[in-house]
């Protein structure tokens, strides 16, 4: 160094704010019941069209439930759609549109609902999520995607873990792993609020995060965040992709321009766009 280098730190003071999205977003009130009426119309045209096999069972639990959309001809394959809320809140019923870019390419789509913390802790709903895959594979042949939206990112690359709960015949199926806007790394989360019902503790944030895990020989896994979105996601984002590309994985790292945490998921409703087309690919 010559001595005349400006040196920049940064350091995480108020980790409630860090993963604060909507009130970091221009009218971020607006969601999640954006999503509602889109969602619901959705399912009515391909209930309509025979096409929607709505609240499929995989456990015993009251939201062990998901909906598979199918295509018009025979699946070419299965998409997983793991949705958000930070573990703690919404279901399966605000995302039903994000099928319609897989769907028009021939791909079958389920989204499951999971039990929400605090009734579980975040390694239940791992194992709620690898039973959800399970019994949707067993429905459709082929090969499968799995992506998820933020604590859905985090579910979607735990299934491509070396400790997945998912069995070794589904997991040779797994083609590619999508994560929008993920929370690879559980560690922070210990130090916010809504952690008096996720109770992470160093234990489960070692046990459960993506990022402190080894990823699946060759698994091939892109991290997906909008640019515009908290500091916090796109250091989550890039974390997982730098990490397991050291540990064998294949992976890619994409922040897309002018995307904040809620609409960085609407490419996956339109079949050209760059999300679907590289969630399809593989």
């Amino acid at each position: 160094m010559r001595g005349d280098e400006t040196v920049f730190f940064h350091q995480v003071t108020d980790f409630d704010d860090a993963y604060a999205n909507g009130p970091n977003i221009t009218r971020g009130e607006r969601w999640p019941g954006l999503w509602v009426e889109p969602a619901a119309q959705f399912r009515e045209e391909l209930e309509a069209q025979g096409r929607a096999r709505l609240d499929q069972p995989y456990g015993s639990r009251p939201r062990n439930r998901f909906d598979l959309f199918l295509p018009e001809a025979a699946p070419k394959g299965l998409v997983v759609y793991i949705h958000g809320g930070f573990w703690l809140r919404l279901d399966k019923s605000f995302w039903s549109h994000l099928a319609a870019g897989p769907l028009a390419h021939g791909h079958a789509v389920a989204m499951p609902s999971y039990t929400l913390c605090p009734d579980i802790r975040i390694s239940g709903i791992v194992e709620e999520v690898g039973a959800a895959i399970e019994t949707a594979a067993a429905l459709v042949e082929g090969p499968i995607r799995l992506t998820g939206h933020s604590a859905g990112g985090h579910l979607a690359t735990r299934m491509v873990t070396a400790t997945s709960p998912l069995s070794q015949a589904t997991l040779a199926r797994v083609a590619n792993t999508v994560s929008i806007s993920g929370v690879h790394d559980l560690r922070p989360m210990m130090r916010t609020a809504m952690n008096a019902d996720l109770r992470i503790d160093e234990a489960e944030a070692l046990a459960e995060s993506p990022a402190l895990l080894r990823p699946l020989e060759g698994a091939r896994v892109t991290a997906w965040v909008g640019g515009a979105e908290r500091a916090e996601f796109r250091r989550q984002n890039a974390l997982l992709a730098n990490i397991w590309t050291g540990l064998g994985a294949c992976t890619s790292c994409v922040e897309e321009p002018d995307r904040h945490h809620f609409d960085v998921i609407d490419g996956l409703a339109d079949p050209e766009h760059a999300l679907t087309r590289t969630l399809l690919t593989g």
